[in-house]
């Protein structure tokens, strides 16, 4: 219990710089305190103490404001770094070395009893702030799941989601990525690409093309007033296309008018 006690300071040392010693991470870190009752809890689920093992969890739940189901299976120097919102489901495995942010949800979509509701986090992944992962499916190997992500499929070994719904990102240069696999912080990698930022230089480009549209029109009308000029003498330097509405409106005016006496003729 101490051994692992230890190992989880000292990665919690390790990932986030703003702890200072290990009597601050003791005290002050609802993170670990979670993982510590949630071991408890999950002993006690094992051996169908079912009642006493979820009072630990609302227990723990009421200290730290984070939620882990004691039929939860987390394994060692697992970092829930703030924590406050994180919920964690019965089915739900968090493998070695994973990190989970504030917010997170590890959530099931199925109501059947004893089947595979919650996904199952395989080591290294990264979970960043107020994602939702939602399912019975696997995130592969040091895979990250960015920011407020929601996430409804499969994520290969070293694949980054991000979105709603979560479109995954592989690296470019994937055969290289455990050589250079580091710590990222929120999900975030260093090569990957804003997708706001995305979003934003898509909806630019669009403006562009339309833009370009409207003048290709605009030419296209002048080109034709040039050639009603040409086939009907008429000069001037080219067609008034507001003059052109206001005769095409004043026809169609002169047409209603003329089939409602029609009608009452």
């Amino acid at each position: 219990m101490f051994k692992r006690l230890r190992e989880d300071i000292a990665t919690i040392r390790q990932r986030d710089p703003a702890a200072r010693s290990a009597w601050e991470v003791l005290t002050c870190y609802p993170g670990l305190h979670a993982l510590v009752l949630h071991r408890f809890a999950h002993a006690c689920w094992r051996v169908r103490r079912r009642w006493l093992a979820r009072f630990v969890s609302q227990f723990a739940r009421f200290l730290t404001g984070i939620e882990i189901h004691p039929g939860a299976t987390i394994g060692r120097r697992v970092f829930i770094d703030h924590g406050m919102g994180v919920v964690i489901g019965e089915t739900a495995e968090v493998g070695d070395d994973c990190t989970i942010y504030q917010g997170v949800t590890l959530g099931g979509t199925l109501l059947t009893r004893g089947a595979k509701r919650h996904p199952t986090l395989e080591r290294g992944v990264i979970v960043g702030a107020g994602a939702k992962v939602l399912g019975g499916f696997t995130i592969g190997a040091d895979a990250k799941i960015g920011s407020n992500a929601v996430v409804v499929k499969p994520v290969p070994p070293g694949g980054t989601a991000v979105g709603n719904p979560a479109r995954v990102i592989m690296p470019a240069d994937a055969k290289r990525a455990p050589e250079r696999a580091a710590f990222c912080a929120y999900g975030i990698t260093p090569n990957a690409e804003d997708p706001v930022s995305l979003a934003l230089h898509g909806l630019i480009d669009h403006a562009a093309k339309e833009a370009q549209r409207v003048d290709e029109i605009v030419a296209a009308l002048e080109r034709l007033g040039a050639r009603l000029e040409a086939l009907h003498g008429v000069h001037g330097a080219g067609i008034d296309l507001r003059r052109l509405s206001a005769v095409i409106e004043g026809a169609t005016v002169h047409a209603d008018a003329q089939t409602d006496l029609d009608r009452t003729g």
